[in-house]
């Protein structure tokens, strides 16, 4: 699928803007909760049940990002006796949902004394769940430690999305991402000790033409060292313009085209040394889905690679538009 897309930075349109809870028996139920819009979620938490903790993103600097930058996504905590509501509301109206996803862009931001008063919360109003998940800033982590987490994973929280972006420390820096390969290694292995499963992102492009090599050879050595449980490639596209991100380069930025970002991800496969992680370049902005694990799969991708690469060569008209700054 060749459609353009803006991540995290946007996961908006790309990352599914929370419209309803789909069909939960033979008659549409609308959940009791309420929803500072638009609410983002992971494609994988398309049937979760969706309790906004926070509104918007405490960090909320990254070039890249335009989910949380409405005037009405300014972030804040939310009001605990009210979220604390709302659980029992849904509990006391029947709901049997098997996940939870806490919203907004890091759930994880929330002191141990209110994240657990939530998870408990959870435990006792829908004791059908089995998983509850949250997208995570590392350094959300940087305070808690390996037995705080080993809490909370008892109390249900089962996975974590860690939206690395890259594992090269110069584009970190260049996108305003707040956080170094360092920090996000820690954060990842420190929620593995305790139990806890990750989901890493890593975004395709994201370095341009100047950094696209250091970019795949620095996430590869990033995700080998933390090995995730999940890996998913996104692809650098614009919603809102380019401006913030060119800015972050000084001015000089080159986008990859289609056949450049399929270079840049046969690069960052071939330097991968996983051992079970599940991978997944299957979001709406991926120019080539891929699928399967990694390394059992490493062979068969790379050839999917190289095929799409001959493809792409041959039809300029599936070009990723390029444009020089």
């Amino acid at each position: 699928m060749l459609v353009s897309r803006q991540y995290c930075f946007k996961r908006s349109l790309l990352e599914t803007k929370l419209i309803g809870i789909p069909m939960l028996s033979p008659f549409y139920v609308q959940p009791p909760v309420q929803h500072i819009q638009p609410v983002f979620r992971p494609p994988s938490e398309g049937s979760s049940l969706i309790f906004q903790v926070t509104n918007g993103c405490s960090w909320n600097r990254c070039t890249y990002c335009e989910m949380y930058t409405d005037e009405q996504k300014k972030f804040r905590l939310r009001d605990e006796a009210e979220l604390l509501n709302e659980i029992q509301r849904c509990g006391e109206s029947g709901l049997q949902p098997r996940r939870i996803f806490l919203a907004d862009g890091d759930a994880l931001v929330l002191s141990m004394r209110r994240l657990k008063t939530i998870l408990q919360a959870i435990q006792t109003w829908l004791p059908s769940v089995s998983r509850v998940s949250s997208y995570c800033l590392p350094s959300n982590l940087k305070n808690k430690s390996v037995d705080d987490l080993i809490e909370l994973e008892a109390l249900g929280l089962k996975l974590i999305y860690v939206g690395a972006e890259s594992g090269d420390n110069e584009i970190l820096r260049r996108i305003d991402k707040g956080e170094t390969f360092d920090s996000t290694a820690s954060a990842v292995i420190k929620a593995h000790e305790a139990g806890i499963k990750s989901s890493v992102m890593v975004i395709n492009g994201i370095g341009g033409k100047t950094y696209s090599e250091q970019h795949a050879m620095e996430s590869a050595r990033l995700v080998n060292l933390v090995q995730p449980n999940y890996l998913a490639t996104l692809v650098l596209t614009f919603e809102r313009g380019q401006e913030k991100v060119i800015n972050g380069y000084g001015g000089q930025f080159t986008e990859l085209s289609t056949l450049e970002l399929c270079t840049e991800m046969k690069q960052f496969i071939q330097a991968t040394n996983l051992e079970k992680t599940i991978f997944r370049s299957d979001h709406v902005s991926n120019h080539l889905v891929l699928k399967g694990v990694l390394g059992k799969d490493k062979t068969q991708m790379l050839s999917s690679i190289q095929q799409a690469s001959d493809y792409f060569r041959d039809h300029p008209n599936y070009q990723h538009h390029t444009t020089d700054y």
